[in-house]
C-alpha cells in the first residue's frame, strides 16, 4: 500500500515533469521557428541582386590611387556599404567614392544631365556639381564623345547607367562614344552592370545601316535582352567602335541577376518612365515619337497612354501641360483623344497593336508619319508594312531571319543565365 502522502508527490512530481517537457517543447519549437526564419532571412539577402556598384570589393582596388573619372546620373546608386551592409537610404555612386577615399577628379553626364531632370532632347550645358563641387561634362548635344583634353589627368573612366533594354534609348549610344574615347586614349573602362528591367525581351526589326543614328547605331533589334555591361562586351567584340579598334574593358557583374527575374528600378532611369509600367511598354509606345500622336509627355502618365486630336472621340482623353522633363509637350493645351493602358497587362514583346490602330483611325493618314519614325525603327519598312495594310503577325515573321542571327551573334557576350 501506498500512502496518501507518497501518492501526493508522486502525482505532482508528475504533473510537474510534464509542464517542464511541455515547456521545453514549447521552447523547443520557438528556436527551431526562430532559427528557421534567420536562415529564411539570410537566404533572402543571398538571394538578393547586388549591381554592380554594390560589389565595391571588387572595383575598389581597380580605382585605388587612381584618378577617376565617373559616367553616370541620378540612377547611378549604391545600396551596400564597404562591409555589404544594406545602407539605411541609397547612396549615390559619387558621394561613396568620395566617402571611401576614391580620387573622382570629374562627373561626365548623359542625356537628362547628372540629375535626370531635363528634356529629352533638351540641351545640357557643362557646369558643376553643388553638393561636390566637382566640374560636371556633357555628353550630350554636340560634344557626345569625350574630348581628349577632358580626359586628361583621368586614369580609369567609371561608366554606372541604367538601361532599360531598348535600342533607341541613348545611354547605349552615350556607351558607345565613351568606349571609343577611352580606347583612343588608352584609358580603362569599367562598367557597373546593373539588370536590364526587359531583359526577357528580344524583338523588333534589326537596324539598317543607312538608318544609324544616335537613336541606333547597331545592327541590333528594337529590344535587345541584354545587361549594359553585356552590350558593351559586344561592342568590342564586334569591332563597332571607329575603325574597329577595342576599349580596355572591366565589366563588375551583378550578384544573384538572371534575366528572367523581375526587376523593379529603385530611381527612374529619365523623367519621362516614371515607373515599372512606362518601362515595360517604352519600346513599343516610343514609335509613337515617330508620328503626331501623343505618348503621354506632359500628363503623369508617360509611356502609359497615347492620344491625339485626330484619334476619333473616345471614352478616354487627355490634355498635355508642361511638367518636369517636359516644360514643351506635344499637344500642350490640347484635347487629345487615345488609349489609357497604365493598367493594362505587362507585355513580354515588342507590340505594334496599338500603332497599327491609331494608323488605321487617324483622320490624316498622310501626315501621321515624319520622318523621325524610320530612325526609331531602324528601317523603312516598318512604316511602308504599317501603311500597305499588314497584319501584326505578318509584319513580325519579317523580323524573324534577323533575330535568329542576332541570338547568335550574342551569344557569346552574355554573363547572366536566362
Amino acid at each position: 500500500m501506498i500512502s496518501n502522502s507518497v501518492f501526493k508527490n508522486t502525482v505532482l512530481f508528475l504533473v510537474l515533469a510534464t509542464v517542464s517537457c511541455g515547456n521545453s517543447i514549447i521552447k523547443s519549437k520557438e528556436e527551431k521557428t526562430a532559427t528557421s526564419s534567420s536562415i529564411a532571412a539570410a537566404d533572402s539577402k543571398k538571394n538578393e541582386i547586388l549591381t554592380g556598384a554594390d560589389n565595391f570589393e571588387k572595383y575598389q582596388p581597380l580605382l585605388k590611387g587612381k584618378k577617376i573619372g565617373v559616367v553616370t546620373n541620378q540612377t547611378g546608386i549604391v545600396n551596400y556599404n564597404t562591409s555589404r551592409k544594406k545602407t539605411a537610404q541609397p547612396v549615390h555612386l559619387v558621394d561613396f567614392l568620395l566617402v571611401n577615399k576614391i580620387d573622382v577628379q570629374k562627373i561626365f553626364a548623359p542625356e537628362h544631365g547628372f540629375r535626370g531632370t531635363a528634356d529629352a532632347g533638351e540641351l545640357i550645358k557643362d557646369g558643376k556639381d553643388t553638393k561636390t563641387g566637382l566640374p560636371i561634362i556633357s555628353l550630350y548635344g554636340s560634344n557626345k564623345k569625350p574630348k581628349p583634353e577632358q580626359l586628361k589627368d583621368i586614369d580609369v573612366l567609371v561608366f554606372d547607367l541604367q538601361d532599360v533594354g531598348a535600342r533607341f534609348y541613348t545611354y547605349i549610344s552615350s556607351l558607345h562614344y565613351i568606349m571609343e574615347a577611352c580606347a583612343e586614349e588608352n584609358i580603362p573602362l569599367i562598367i557597373l552592370d546593373r539588370p536590364n528591367p526587359n531583359g526577357k525581351i528580344v524583338d523588333g526589326p534589326v537596324l539598317e545601316k543607312e538608318f544609324t543614328s544616335f537613336v541606333g547605331m547597331h545592327p541590333i533589334p528594337v529590344l535587345h535582352g541584354m545587361t549594359i555591361g553585356e552590350y558593351g562586351k559586344m561592342i568590342n567584340g564586334e569591332k563597332w567602335l571607329k575603325n574597329g579598334i577595342q576599349c580596355p574593358l572591366e565589366i563588375i557583374p551583378c550578384s544573384n541577376y538572371k534575366r528572367t527575374l523581375a526587376y523593379s528600378l529603385p530611381v527612374k532611369p529619365s523623367p519621362n518612365l516614371p515607373n515599372d509600367q512606362s518601362i515595360n511598354l517604352y519600346a513599343s509606345l516610343c514609335f509613337f515619337e515617330g508620328t503626331n500622336v501623343s505618348v503621354g509627355r506632359g500628363t503623369d502618365k508617360q509611356f502609359q497612354l497615347y492620344g491625339s486630336p485626330f484619334l476619333p472621340k473616345s471614352d478616354f482623353s487627355f490634355t498635355p501641360s508642361p511638367n518636369t522633363g517636359a516644360k514643351e509637350p506635344p499637344y500642350n493645351g490640347k484635347l487629345c483623344y487615345g488609349e489609357d493602358l497604365s493598367q493594362a497587362t505587362p507585355v513580354s514583346r515588342l507590340e505594334l497593336k496599338w500603332l497599327i490602330k491609331a494608323y488605321q483611325e487617324t483622320t490624316d493618314k498622310k501626315a501621321f508619319f515624319n520622318s523621325f519614325f524610320s530612325k526609331l525603327a531602324g528601317t523603312k519598312k516598318l512604316q511602308q508594312q504599317i501603311e500597305s495594310g499588314l497584319s501584326e503577325t505578318e509584319i513580325r515573321k519579317t523580323w524573324e531571319k534577323g533575330l535568329t542571327a542576332f541570338q547568335k551573334t550574342r551569344a557569346p557576350y552574355l554573363i547572366y543565365e536566362n
